[in-house]
């Protein structure tokens, strides 16, 4: 007799299986239904994910003229300063390393005029540089450009060492960012950067850097102890003073992003006050290079209309360990005097009468 209810299924024993054993019936339905309902809650909240960070939008893609950008909350600056240059808030912009991030915007407004960024990164390589440079000149009618040189705009191999071991978003940097970028956000970091912006928005977490891309990444003043730096200056790994005059990739680069800009705009170059530490001992091959190097950029600006300045040279600047942290990162009194060497030498055309820097090249001694 057929003791089963209309519909109901019947367990069945598989063959070979331990009489015992007892049956479990339907186990494959049953397996089948808990996978479907994994895969369908994995994929809810992955979507809700991809939602939140849309909404909070880390990056900025949404930034435009007329729409600022949202808080800079990453540590890295090659995630976060694209949206500072679509913004469309600043027509001027500082780009270079660390050696110029200690720029401030609002004093090179004061001293050389337009609305500045520093959209200067951390060992950004030339290449990382000119990505970034390349955005601003396509997004931004641009009124003026500071470009901080360090020595890796000398090296013969610039073109291979286009990257660090940071992370760089070249995805960020194309004109479709806003479409594309938004599954290039699914991850952990993406997820993280938009949780920090939603405690900004509510009041519970400051902004990582100024809105114009400025932040004083040196220890604070007070802090300074003279003993530590000259420690630091004195156990400095200089780069091989030995290699000599090469190719010159990077300046080729630098070549066409002037040549880019338009007729009006300001252009200013300079080779960044380095403590002499850093500088390649003279007679060298190093310096041999250096000077090759310094002698195209300066035929560069005369070309372009460009002000280049040198401030890397031995001076009462670069040459007193208490101006500096390490041999790279000069103190917060010696870039406020940058700022103001930068303006008289693009008003004069003439060499610092202290020795501070060397005018290169100026446009009315091109003839313009």
């Amino acid at each position: 007799m057929n003791s089963l209810a209309p519909g109901a299924r019947r367990a069945v024993r598989p063959a070979g299986a331990d009489p015992a054993a007892p049956v479990v019936a339907g186990s494959a339905g049953a397996w089948r239904r808990f996978v479907g309902t994994v895969l369908a809650v994995a994929a809810a909240a992955g979507l809700a994910i991809l939602g939140f960070i849309a909404a909070m939008d880390p990056y900025g893609l949404r930034a435009a003229p007329g729409r600022p950008p949202g808080p800079i909350m990453d540590l890295n600056q090659r995630f976060m300063y694209p949206q500072v240059v679509r913004s469309g808030a600043f027509d001027a912009a500082v780009f270079g390393t660390s050696t110029a991030r200690l720029l401030d915007p609002e004093s090179l407004d004061a001293a050389l005029g337009g609305r500045f960024a520093n959209l200067a990164m951390n060992a950004a390589t030339p290449w990382e540089q000119v990505q970034l440079a390349r955005l601003f000149l396509d997004t931004v009618q641009v009124r003026g450009v500071v470009f901080g040189l360090d020595a890796n705009w000398c090296d013969a191999k610039a073109d291979a060492k286009r990257l660090t071991f940071r992370a760089f978003p070249a995805w960020l940097y194309r004109s479709d960012a806003a479409w594309r970028g938004l599954l290039h956000q699914w991850n952990l970091q993406s997820l993280q950067i938009a949780g920090r912006v939603l405690l900004h928005r509510l009041g519970r977490m400051p902004e990582r850097i100024r809105h114009d891309g400025y932040e004083v990444f040196t220890p604070p003043e007070a802090s300074y102890d003279a003993a530590r730096a000259a420690t630091h200056i004195r156990t400095w790994e200089r780069e091989d003073p030995s290699v000599g005059p090469g190719p010159l990739p990077a300046l080729d680069w630098l070549d066409a992003l002037l040549a880019a800009l338009p007729p009006e705009a300001r252009r200013l170059v300079a080779f960044m006050p380095v403590h002499v530490g850093a500088q390649a001992p003279p007679g060298s091959p190093g310096a041999e290079r250096e000077a090759a190097c310094k002698a195209r950029a300066a035929a560069i600006g005369r070309s372009r209309g460009a002000t280049v300045v040198d401030f890397r040279i031995p001076s009462g600047v670069t040459t007193r360990d208490a101006n500096y942290w390490d041999p790279l990162h000069y103190r917060l009194p010696i870039a406020a005097r940058v700022v103001a060497a930068l303006a008289r030498a693009e008003a004069s055309g003439a060499d610092d009468p202290d020795g501070f820097y060397r005018v290169l090249a100026h446009p009315q001694a091109a003839g313009r």
